[in-house]
């Protein structure tokens, strides 16, 4: 399905970006750790997340198209300049395989972020995190790759062939489509972190995601420069930056309004993790607790 260029960087890479569908027909898009997964005979590539984390879980549920773009060569063990875009159909096991855990995906995960710490208070803080967690499988319909980061010239398509149709115009929202966050502090927030990405949905209802660079700051939005579709459309905005191994990270998620080439957030969240193995692993256990008591509770589980 894919060149051994492209499984260098799909098994290399620390970092890939998800992008699914919303319920409105935008796009949600948002980092994860792939961790090497992949099967190239199967057609298949993966990722893995906790039970406890589920907003992502319930929207692939919903709609199972999804994309993962293998964006950046950060502390990974990837380093060809080349963007890679994998679309496909997603799907988990609530009730995972423990020994496929053990043998596949806990090796997979040592190798890029280390050994996690153990003993009584760890094994326990940490059984959320660690112990709830599940491989994400994106049967991959196809893989599109340029030889550069930011996406220039005509890629390589492998699989399906891309829809020679842009994507039409999608209805505005009933709120309107100005912005409701504050632009001038998003663009501060934007030009702080190194990796930018924006989602839509495509043509043929996968989701699309390219780098993008910020621009000037309107009253009425942000202007992005890159591979953009004309038209208006629900979008969303990934920035983010991290460190070795993941101990150190910032994260910033928007969605909003995209007309042409300028950017109306609508929505607004992210996190700062600090660079400290112990602070960010008391962080985890908290949230996948937390998350994975409401996953419950909603019969996720």
């Amino acid at each position: 399905m894919w060149s051994d260029l492209d499984d260098e960087i799909i098994g290399g890479d620390l970092t890939a970006a998800l992008a699914y569908a919303t319920a409105a027909g935008g796009a949600v898009v948002t980092p994860v750790a792939p961790v090497g997964l992949r099967d190239r005979e199967a057609g298949t590539v993966g990722f893995t997340t906790s039970l406890g984390f589920g907003r992502k879980l319930d929207r692939i549920s919903e709609n199972p198209r999804v994309a993962l773009a293998y964006h950046a060569r950060e502390h990974g063990f990837a380093d060809a300049p080349r963007f890679v875009l994998v679309q496909g159909t997603a799907s988990y096991d609530s009730t995972p395989d423990r020994a496929f855990l053990e043998q596949t995906v806990r090796p997979a995960s040592i190798r890029f972020v280390g050994p996690p710490p153990t003993g009584i208070f760890w094994d326990r803080w940490l059984s959320a995190y660690y112990g709830d967690r599940v491989v994400v499988t994106v049967k991959v319909e196809r893989v599109v790759s340029w030889p550069d980061l930011q996406c220039a010239g005509e890629p390589t398509v492998l699989g399906t062939p891309l829809s020679a149709e842009q994507p039409g115009s999608q209805a505005p929202p009933g709120k309107g489509t100005a912005p409701r966050v504050d632009v001038a502090r998003v663009a501060r927030r934007l030009s702080k972190l190194q990796n930018i990405l924006l989602a839509y949905i495509g043509a043929d209802g996968f989701p699309l995601v390219a780098p993008v660079r910020v621009g000037a700051v309107e009253a009425n939005g942000i202007e992005l420069a890159g591979r953009l579709p004309g038209g208006g459309r629900r979008a969303g905005l990934l920035a983010h930056r991290y460190e070795p191994k993941l101990i150190g990270l910032e994260t910033r998620q928007y969605t909003g309004w995209l007309q042409d080439s300028l950017y109306a957030p609508h929505t607004e969240k992210g996190f700062r993790a600090p660079a400290n193995k112990t602070v960010l692993l008391l962080a985890n256990g908290f949230m996948a607790r937390r998350g994975l008591k409401q996953a419950r509770a909603l019969g996720r589980v």
